[in-house]
């Protein structure tokens, strides 16, 4: 099954951050159908960065970059069909960036990496 990396999952493993897991790291080094990271991510890292609730201590354009050609992770776009899931998604979350991880892991039928337990209630497959 392919893996999905959630936001804080893919800063900590560009990071070579211990917050993540040693699950979650030996789930992305041995993926055999592949890791994919969503434009979504880079979307909420590049705002964070901007409005300075993220500090980050590589350069994330090189970052983008550096995920697909050496790390081997492969971007995901946003799709119309995800857009709509996302918005019509039920539920207490209101993290649009989650919410659109989640829109896209279920459309995909990917597993999402992440610590966040909310992924569990919208019938997300979870590797932590």
């Amino acid at each position: 099954m392919k893996l999905l990396l959630d936001t804080h999952t893919l800063i900590w493993w560009v990071e070579a951050d211990p917050k993540l897991s040693r699950a979650a790291a030996e789930a992305i080094e041995n993926a055999d159908e592949g890791v994919v990271f969503s434009a979504a991510s880079i979307w909420e890292i590049a705002t964070k960065l901007r409005i300075g609730k993220l500090k980050m201590t590589r350069d994330l354009s090189g970052t983008v970059q550096d995920l697909s050609q050496r790390l081997h992770l492969e971007p995901l776009a946003i799709s119309v069909a995800h857009a709509q899931l996302a918005g019509e998604l039920s539920g207490p979350h209101k993290d649009p960036f989650d919410r659109m991880l989640i829109a896209q892991a279920r459309l995909e039928n990917f597993a999402v990496v992440t610590s966040d337990p909310v992924f569990r209630r919208y019938r997300v497959r979870v590797v932590w």
